[in-house]
């Protein structure tokens, strides 16, 4: 991504206007059609629909995906080893029920084609319904509105909704409207014509396709009001139902025909329609999935759905989804008046969290939620850093969920472990099912740091929810076990003191790979063993009955917990005396810079232009690695090396990945940088909305959407919760009047409000919401929750309580450096071993048209292509 600041309003405000509590576009245009199905997508967490027009045409990428639902595929390496990824995961692209053709004087309606003299489409952030009205002009001169809703529903997971209203206002004439379920992963479009509008590009970080069939034909109906489809996929025998069930309204003479094939089922209705009159169209849509349950049962399942929606009818599901709404953002809506644009920036991404997560249950949440396909559907370390932490202090039920979800794949973990020759129990970097498939190893499976990443999120949940059971019935299992994996994967060396060493790993930098002693991850696995030790001596001291299972589910020892200790004491953790600065890892300073400032545009991203080794061999990143663990850790670094680490990696992060910016923005504004900080901030705010990485086609970063949600908590309200603490140390931009949002914290709700001059917190008394038991800051026994509120503002203690609003007067924002840092990378300085470090930029070479004509390199520039410039 460039440098290139980001514009305080980067959108296109004539066709997507500034509405706070919406998305709107108002001209449909079809050269950004896979960006807009994208942003307009419905979902639950569960199911997702992208935005696609209801007459299937024209479309970038159709999708209708269910979280989890997905096939399996042998993973071919053309060079293997033991212990490889073998198993590819990837989700399917589930029987898609949208569609609603229409036709008037046998003509159909397609969007790119059409006359329209009116259209708008908008999402609404307060129900989540997406409602499209559009006038069209056919081609025989007759006018019609068409007026239609798609909804997938926050209460009920397996239910989507859909209406469709078609109004003649002049002139008569025959219409039909062809109401379908379809398989597109197998078949044919809604035109009989074989796949082909999927999107296909060389980003590697886009699905890969199938070879064969994937969903088999299982079952198939189409008889009266009611069709469905299902299928069991060839491989992974994934089992899916589609049901739909229609009510049609008019006063027009009609007639209903039904067809029905393994591959598609069609309810069409011809309707003789007449001027000033409504046709509508009640479409209900369950979705039923299972890792093998026959798919006769799951057609059942998918009947009691639709027939519980029939006795209640559509407006029942209507008023809950907003009352959803309602109760989502009262927990979780950040406020930031006087700017309209950035506030519905700001929402947008909070809806996208809820979109992505709400619902997921008993699965993750992956990269793209349920938005696209991107990244194959699969859950990464996003889950627990960048969308944990919105979730834990805002709707901690759902992060008790996601915490689940990952001790449900401890099995797993353990078999990984062994293949892997270590100990305990090793999470996937990339998955859905549980296994290992990310088939580049060294930037990904070399990313242990997924074990300390989980942990964290653990950790984080527990001490902001107050929920001790949870971490004695099913935690302290994920923290043991993957204790056991650092202690065995780590080793002692000894000059004189002892240190514990990691070597052949990864960290959050994917531009350096299988290094030793990534800062990042021996922090983060020093706090894993430090915790797992407080754990288990917690247990041990206060619940004997659980210390005695834990005992005899896990044979943990006195021994064990005394080992751990001595690895996170022992945990070496790298520093550089001469530069003042803590290095990536062991021989990252030994690396030359790359010179991003003197890096073409046109050559970004850089894993879209180089060869991995050509940037393994450079100190450049592809996203905030030390500086991430200053966020996460920042309690045990001091503020003079945060800023000086940050001063000299912020050049080096090309911020290639959406993951980077938030974390930047985090640290910028804590060490001063408050211009970079609110740059930072904006690139994350429209990653999605301005398409600012040129992929949100394939889905939406949700983990750059959560982390716009820490930005603005941890960043500039300058929130930190290390341990049972919380506090604060604003860092408000300037021009902004005010920052307001809600939390939870251990049980009680609170809501904040930071200004230029003030910080006000008040408190609301015990959360209403699913209980979860509270404990006590000094020893974690469970304690009756009084509704009040410990915390720190800037060192001094403060309780708060309800009915008594704290209210303290701001001495500024903390340090203020003007400008930003820019790509120009500090050179100059010496490393341990006295010589000096340089920067350059690798030449690539340019091929120009493809020729069968004999390659001749070119000559190589007289000192050389990586001699920096005087």
């Amino acid at each position: 991504m460039s440098r290139t600041p980001v514009a305080a309003d980067p959108i296109d405000r004539g066709r997507f206007p500034a509405d706070p509590w919406r998305l709107v576009e108002c001209a449909h245009r079809p050269d950004d059609l896979g960006v807009t199905e994208t942003l307009f997508t419905v979902a639950n967490g569960y199911l997702g629909m992208r935005a696609n027009p209801e007459e299937g045409r024209d479309a970038f990428a159709h999708g209708t995906f269910v979280n989890g639902f997905h096939e399996t595929w042998p993973i071919r390496h053309a060079e293997t080893a033991f212990g490889f990824a073998r198993t590819g995961q990837t989700i399917v692209n589930a029987p898609d029920a949208k569609l609603l053709k229409l036709y008037v004087d046998d003509e159909p309606l397609i969007l790119g084609t059409a006359d329209l003299e009116h259209y708008e489409r908008s999402l609404d952030f307060r129900d989540g319904v997406l409602r499209r009205s559009l006038v069209w002009r056919t081609p025989s001169g007759k006018r019609v509105r068409i007026d239609s809703t798609r909804m997938v529903s926050m209460t009920q997971r397996h239910l989507a909704i859909m209406t469709f209203e078609v109004t003649m206002l002049e002139g008569d004439a025959p219409l039909v409207i062809s109401s379908q379920v379809l398989n597109r992963q197998d078949g044919e479009d809604e035109y009989h014509v074989p796949e082909a509008a999927m999107g296909e590009s060389g980003d590697p970080r886009k699905a890969a396709a199938f070879e064969g069939r994937v969903l088999m034909p299982e079952g198939h109906y189409a008889r009266e009001d009611r069709m469905m489809l299902g299928y069991r996929c060839a491989n992974s025998q994934m089992t899916i139902a589609v049901a739909a069930d229609h009510h049609l309204t008019t006063e027009d003479e009609h007639e209903v025909v039904v067809r029905e094939h393994e591959d598609l089922t069609k309810m069409v209705i011809r309707v003789e329609a007449t001027e000033g009159r409504t046709v509508r169209l009640e479409k209900v849509v369950a979705y039923h999935t299972s890792r093998g349950v026959p798919v006769a049962e799951l057609s059942d399942r998918c009947d009691r759905t639709l027939d519980r929606v029939g006795r209640h009818g559509i407006e029942h599901y209507h008023d809950e989804q907003r009352d959803w709404y309602d109760r989502f953002w009262r927990h979780a809506d950040v406020e930031v008046p006087g700017d309209d644009a950035q506030q519905q920036g700001i929402r947008f991404n909070l809806f996208t969290l809820a979109q992505a997560s709400a619902r997921a249950d008993q699965q993750g949440v992956p990269a793209k939620g349920v938005t696209g396909s991107g990244y194959e559907g699969h859950y990464f370390w996003d889950s627990e850093i960048y969308v944990a932490p919105f979730l834990t202090y805002t709707q901690p039920h759902l992060a008790r969920n996601l915490m689940h979800f990952r001790t449900r794949m401890l099995p797993a973990a353990r078999t990984r472990a062994r293949e892997m020759a270590q100990s305990g129990a090793l999470y996937p970097w990339r998955t859905i099912n549980g296994e290992e498939a990310s088939a580049y190893y060294a930037a990904g499976s070399a990313q242990v740091h997924i074990d300390a990443d989980i942990v964290y999120a653990l950790m984080q949940y527990v001490a902001g929810s107050g929920d001790l059971g949870f971490l004695l019935r099913d935690g302290v299992d994920v923290l043991v076990e993957t204790a056991r994996m650092w202690a065995d994967l780590g080793f002692w060396r000894s000059n004189g003191d002892r240190s514990f060493h990691i070597h052949g790993v990864t960290g959050p930098d994917e531009y350096t790979t299988v290094v030793n002693n990534n800062l990042f991850t021996n922090v983060m696995a020093r706090f894993n063993l430090e915790q797992a030790v407080a754990t288990v001596e917690l247990i041990r001291d206060h619940h004997p009955v659980e210390y005695s299972q834990l005992v005899h589910r896990l044979g943990v020892s006195p021994e064990e917990i005394e080992e751990w200790r001595a690895c996170a004491v022992g945990m070496h953790i790298p520093f550089d005396e001469g530069l003042g600065i803590h290095p990536q890892d062991d021989f990252f300073l030994d690396r030359e810079v790359w010179d991003l400032s003197r890096t073409p545009e046109e050559n970004r991203p850089l894993m879209l232009h180089y060869h991995p080794l050509v940037i393994y061999r450079f100190q450049v990143l592809k996203q905030a690695d030390v500086v991430m663990a200053l966020f996460l850790h920042g309690d045990r670094f001091t503020p003079e090396e945060k800023r000086a680490d940050f001063e000299y990696y912020d050049p080096i992060t090309t911020g290639d990945s959406t993951l980077s910016a938030v974390a930047q923005a985090i640290m910028a504004a804590e060490v001063g940088y408050h211009d970079e900080a609110l740059g930072y901030f904006r690139s994350a705010l429209y990653v999605d909305l301005a398409n600012l990485h040129g992929n949100t086609v394939d889905g939406m970063h949700v983990a750059s959407a959560g982390g716009v949600w820490s930005a603005l908590v941890f960043g500039f309200a300058g929130m930190r919760a290390y341990g049972a603490e919380l506090t604060f140390d604003p860092r408000l931009p300037d021009g902004w009047d005010a920052l307001r949002f809600p939390l939870t914290w251990r049980g009680c709700r609170m809501r904040v409000e930071v200004t230029a001059e003030h910080f006000r917190v008040t408190v609301d008394g015990p959360n209403t919401e699913p209980g979860e038991e509270v404990t006590d800051d000094r020893d974690g026994l469970p304690v009756k929750q009084e509704g009040r509120v410990v915390l720190r503002l800037r060192g001094t203690q403060h309780v708060v309580r309800p009915g008594h609003p704290l209210e303290v007067e701001l001495d500024g924002h903390g340090d203020r450096i003007d400008g930003d840092l820019g790509y120009r990378p500090l050179v100059g300085g010496h490393r341990a071993d006295g010589t000096q470090i340089t920067a350059g930029v690798p030449d690539p070479i340019d091929f120009g048209e493809e020729s069968d004509e004999t390659y001749t390199p070119p000559d190589p520039p007289p000192m050389g292509p990586h001699v920096p410039e005087e």
